[in-house]
């Protein structure tokens, strides 16, 4: 996942988050700053696609084919597993932050 590009979504939370609570904000907008959804699509895209591929080697290796190990196999399913895992955890962090944006009193 793109760190970058989640960091510079937080600034922009937190920035809106204080402007709705009336607080000064510091101007933190990056010109040519990266399209949240964007990043969001980009970032599942690459999730589904290392789950596809872990999948793909692991019904190469249960079908007889030489050319695959074991060991690269449960390597790419084990790296699909916590890039699939990381994705659920910025979900929750995504929804927590919308749920405070929202119940804050203006």
């Amino acid at each position: 996942m793109d760190t970058q590009g989640i960091e510079q979504m937080l600034s922009v939370l937190r920035s809106t988050a204080a402007q709705a609570a009336g607080k000064p904000v510091e101007n933190t907008q990056v010109s040519g700053a990266p399209d949240f959804a964007a990043i969001l699509k980009g970032s599942i895209d690459k999730v589904n696609e290392s789950q596809q591929q872990s999948n793909q080697m692991a019904e190469k290796l249960a079908a007889g084919d030489t050319t695959q190990n074991l060991h690269e196999v449960m390597i790419a399913l084990q790296t699909a597993s916590v890039s699939f895992q990381e994705m659920v955890q910025v979900r929750n962090k995504l929804v927590t932050a919308y749920q405070d944006v929202m119940n804050m009193q203006l």
